[in-house]
């Protein structure tokens, strides 16, 4: 993104703003804005310390707000500005909201020159469970099956 999209580059000094009010609130140095075109469907700010939540980064929050004001659980069509890169677990979710694009102003080593390093997260992703740093195992892996099988016979399951 550039300067020469002056809709893009709006939601993005929204995202940078947002994140700056969130550091004077309390909160962490982050911000994000979805949106579709011109239109603000929503907004979020790292509320982790504030709401005593470590999954509340402000792209979560973001997209917790907008799934709530479309009445779905999905965002295509949308694109998140946030304020820096996001972490694994934002990226996770904004895969899972189907979010069409991402625009990012500071990158994750910005970040960890602050204090927020997310090295070690998208390390432990590519390691087995068992060699994680904290250790994960199967237990009741047969009737782990159960769930799945059920959802599978669910002739009116929503896929998602």
């Amino acid at each position: 993104m550039t300067d020469a999209d002056p809709v893009a580059s709006r939601h993005m000094r929204r995202a940078l703003a947002l994140a700056c009010d969130s550091v004077a609130a309390g909160g962490g140095p982050f911000g994000a804005v979805i949106a579709h075109g011109d239109e603000v469907v929503a907004e979020g700010t790292n509320r982790v310390t504030p709401e005593l939540d470590p999954t509340a980064h402000a792209e979560i929050t973001a997209i917790r707000r907008a799934c709530a004001a479309l009445g779905r659980f999905e965002l295509r069509g949308l694109t998140l500005y946030s304020s820096c890169e996001p972490c694994p677990m934002c990226l996770a979710a904004i895969h899972w909201a189907r979010l069409d694009a991402v625009r990012f102003a500071g990158s994750r080593e910005a970040a960890a020159a602050a204090g927020f390093d997310d090295a070690l997260l998208y390390q432990e992703v590519a390691l087995p469970p068992e060699r994680r740093s904290v250790p994960a195992s199967r237990l009741l892996p047969e009737e782990g099956q159960r769930p799945f099988t059920a959802w599978a016979a669910k002739p009116d399951r929503t896929p998602y």
